[in-house]
Order: structure tokens, then sequence, then C-alpha cells
């Protein structure tokens, strides 16, 4: 790898640190920790190394120390992994320090993790980032063993849309002035996501388009050698105009051939764990089901509302389970504090959590009796059968509560909801 290039990219890295400013997240480093961040393009891991470069500096590193390296410049395309050493005869040739390494969307070179663990085994503090869920599989985590941090990351919480938006809420903020900063707030949030960087741009759809191609084409066609590009782009888009119903890779398969495209379940399949794999979507499983239809039967997510509303028109319900759907994820499942299931046999719980047995529906409206009606009868059976003992059913903008036999009924409007996410 041509020296001179390298050094060119390590010293504008440094000039970007620079200059750059981080906002902040709701995330707390471990000062010892070395970490692997992985998610969606432009869901906020570059900035989180940019806010732990920053931190860093503030307590007494010099900039010459940090070591910046971004696999996506078009200047690295013929990296190899065999290249991982020219980055450090690099940086000696020009500081004499120990670096501090930052490499990004490393993901780009097949077997990073080889170097990763030596650096780790060397002592280096490393920070990487990812846009490949495999990042975080077992035969990935074997290789590095118990020296990073393995850390998701999603697109802004709504908590973290306020506070990049300049905006802070205290208790009570429902029965204040903040209440009108929330409810705008939360409008732009619901239909068009918390990717960071969509926030400088009025022309939101245009940008979500955008990073929406760069994921498909880039990180998923590319990088897996898809040859049926549309059907691919077809198995998308049947998904998202069908987020809130299960669907099997053969009622997915069928839908996509019913318009003209030619594809089997085999080849459905592998897309589904592509577009996982490139944290565009994440799945849920039927509680009641067996285990062959856990695994082929289930409820898939968009990672973002943003992404999801490219493909809409009827948007409101679809929107308002997808938003419930990624913060319950956040909080619990990535947490691994607590399974998150959807419910589908006699009735339909949009999210069940067994452990604790509380259920949560997804409504954007119970004002319409048979809205109403629908859910109250659906938590009911449920509850009769199986027993709860807490229900929250999430609407856009009301809030009341409603007593069953044995059960008291929580109406939270989504803000309020969103905002007690656990930190």
């Amino acid at each position: 790898m041509n020296q001179e290039i390298l050094k060119s990219i390590i010293i504008e890295g440094q000039e970007l640190l620079q200059e750059i400013e981080a906002v902040e997240r709701s995330f707390a480093f471990e000062d010892k920790a070395r970490y692997v961040f992985v998610g969606a393009r432009q869901s906020g891991k570059s900035y989180l190394m940019y806010l732990r470069a920053k931190q860093l500096l503030k307590e007494g590193h010099d900039l010459r120390e940090m070591l910046f390296m971004n696999f996506d410049d078009e200047r690295l395309l013929d990296f190899k992994a065999g290249d991982f050493d020219s980055i450090l005869k690099a940086y000696s040739a020009l500081y004499e320090t120990r670096p501090i390494i930052f490499l990004d969307e490393i993901q780009n070179i097949d077997g990073w993790e080889h170097f990763a663990r030596r650096l780790a085994n060397q002592k280096y503090m490393v920070y990487i980032t990812g846009s490949n869920a495999k990042m975080l599989s077992r035969d990935i985590a074997t290789t590095l063993g118990a020296r990073f941090v393995e850390q998701p990351v999603f697109p802004y919480s709504f908590r973290e849309f306020m506070r990049a938006n300049n905006a802070e809420v205290s208790p009570g903020w429902e029965y204040g002035k903040s209440r009108g900063v929330v409810e705008r707030l939360l409008n732009t949030y619901f239909t068009w996501g918390g990717f960071p960087e969509s926030l400088m741009f009025v022309d939101k759809r245009r940008w979500l388009n955008e990073l929406y191609e760069k994921i498909i084409l880039g990180d998923i066609i590319q990088r897996n050698g898809i040859r049926n590009e549309n059907a691919l782009r077809l198995c998308i888009r049947r998904l998202a105009e069908n987020i809130k119903t299960p669907t099997s890779y053969n009622r997915l398969a069928n839908i996509v051939k019913a318009s003209g495209v030619n594809t089997n379940v085999a080849s459905i399949a592998e897309y589904m764990d592509y577009c996982r794999d490139a944290c565009l979507i994440f799945p849920l499983e039927n509680y009641y089901s067996k285990f062959v239809e856990k695994n082929t039967v289930k409820k898939h997510y968009f990672i973002d509302n943003g992404l999801l509303n490219i493909f809409l028109t009827d948007s409101e319900t679809a929107l308002m389970e997808n938003i419930c759907a990624i913060h319950l994820y956040r909080r619990f499942l990535l947490g691994k504090s607590e399974a998150v299931y959807f419910y589908n046999k006699e009735v339909e719980i949009d999210f069940l959590l067994p452990e604790s047995k509380k259920a949560v529906q997804a409504c954007f409206s119970i004002n319409d009796p048979l809205a109403l009606e629908r859910e109250v009868k659906a938590i009911s059976l449920f509850h009769k059968k199986y027993g709860l003992e807490t229900v929250e059913v999430v609407t856009y903008s009301e809030e009341r509560t409603i007593e069953i036999p044995g059960l008291t009924i929580s109406v939270i409007p989504l803000a309020k909801w969103l905002l007690t996410e656990n930190k």
C-alpha cells in the first residue's frame, strides 16, 4: 500500500477530528475498553468515535496520537488484510508516539478481525465501526475473544433527537411550554426518523432515498454478489408494505412472483439474511409459533421510520407499529434484559414481553369506537388465557386508563412513552 497516500489520510483524519462538532449521545464509554460499533450506515457510529476522540483530547491526549482511517475512502479500494501493517508503518514515519486507533467501516476488509485482535494483544487503544451485523457473529467474536466490547448502534432515540435539536425536557413537560416543542419534533421524528445527518437536510425524503440506495447497492447487492436485483428490491418493498403482517418466506416469494419477477423461497431467505446483516431490518418471532415457524414466519421491522416511510403512502398505522418496535428492540433486546415477541393466534398482540407479563399495543388512535373495541377485546381474551400484569396501548396523542376485569390498561401518548426509555 502506498505510504504517501496513507500518511495523507492520517493527517486528514486528524484535521477532521479537530474541526468536527460531535453531538453527545446516550452512551458512556468505559475508560479501558476497546469497542466494535455496528449499525446501519449513517446511524451515528462514526460520530461515537469522533465523540470519544474529543473526550480523549480533553483528557490531555495529543491530536498527533489520533490515527483515524475510513475504509470507505476511495483511495483504499485496493486495500487488503495484508496491508494493515502499512497503516502502522505510515504512522510511525510521521510520529514517535503510540497511536490511538480509529478504524471506520472496516467491514470492507475481509479478515479485519485478526488485525484487531493483534492490536488488542499489543495493548493499543482501538475503536472500530462497521455496517454489517456479521461483525457481531459468533465466529468473529471467537476471534476477538474478550478483547472488545461489541456495541450495536441505532439512529437517534427520540430523546437524543430532541437533544440534537437543542431541546431538553424535564418532568412535567407535557403541562408546560415544552409540550409544543415536543409535539413539533415528534412529528418530524415519527415521519422521517432519527438518522443524525438527516437533520441537516430540508428534503429528507431525497436524503433517505440516497441512503437507501447506498445500503442496497453497497452493503447488500455488491457485498453479496446478488444478480437478481429486481427480486431483492421488490422483496424489500413488499416487506415494507406489509410491515404489520407476519410474513413467511414462502408468502413473500409468492408476492414477488405475482408481480412478474422470478424468484424462489431460498433466494428470499437469503435476501432477508442480507438485509438483517446490513442492519436495514430486524425480526420479531411469534410467541405462539412452533420452532420451525419461529424461524420462517416473522414480523420484520425497519431500523428507522424514515427508511420505512419512503415506501409508504398511507403510513400512519405502519409507522406507529414500527416506531414502537424500534423502541422495544433498543430497550430490551439489545440490552438482553428480556425477550420481545408478537403474538398471533386467536388474537393479535403487537408486542409481548412474557417474562414480565407485559403487552404493548400500537394504535395510532383509539378515538374510533371500533378501534377501541378491537384492542380491548384482544387484550381481554389474551389476559384470560395467559394472565397479564401490565398493558400499554401506545397512541399518537391520546391518554387515559381503561379498566377491564382484573386489569388496568394504560393508554399512553407516543412522546411520553418514548421519553420514558431506560438510560
